[in-house]
C-alpha cells in the first residue's frame, strides 16, 4: 500500500497513515509507531528515499519518495497479489461438485 501510494506522490508519514484508515474505512489503521519501520526498512532496501522539507517557522516534515527499484518492486507485488487473489477467488468458486482426476483414480473410477 504504501509503494503504491508513493507512485502518486511523495508523502510524509502521518499523511500515509491517516490515507490508509480513511481510504479503507478504518478498516486497515495503521499505528504511526508501525508505519516507520516499515519506511526505514524500504529506505534500506532502496525502495524509497527521504528529503526533508520545512513546514512551518519550526516544524519539519520527511516526505519519501518512491524510486525506480520500488516501482519495479510494487510490479512485482502488484502481479503476485492479483495471482493470489484470482486463487482465492478460483477456490471460493469451487462448489465441490467437479471431481478431479486425482480424486477418481483415488476412489477407483
Amino acid at each position: 500500500m504504501v509503494l503504491h501510494l508513493l507512485s502518486l506522490r511523495d508523502y510524509y508519514g502521518y499523511e500515509l497513515t491517516q490515507i490508509i484508515r480513511q481510504e479503507t474505512n478504518g478498516v486497515i489503521d495503521i499505528p504511526i509507531g508501525s508505519l516507520y519501520p516499515a519506511l526505514y526498512k524500504l529506505i534500506d532496501a532502496g525502495y524509497i528515499s527521504d528529503h526533508k522539507e520545512q513546514a512551518g517557522k519550526r516544524m519539519i516534515r520527511i516526505y519519501y519518495h518512491l524510486e525506480d527499484s520500488g516501482k519495479t518492486r510494487l510490479d512485482l507485488l502488484l502481479h503476485d497479489y492479483y495471482q493470489t487473489n484470482q486463487a482465492i477467488q478460483d477456490i471460493l468458486r469451487f462448489n465441490g461438485d467437479e471431481q478431479t482426476d486425482e480424486h477418481e483414480e483415488k476412489r477407483g473410477n
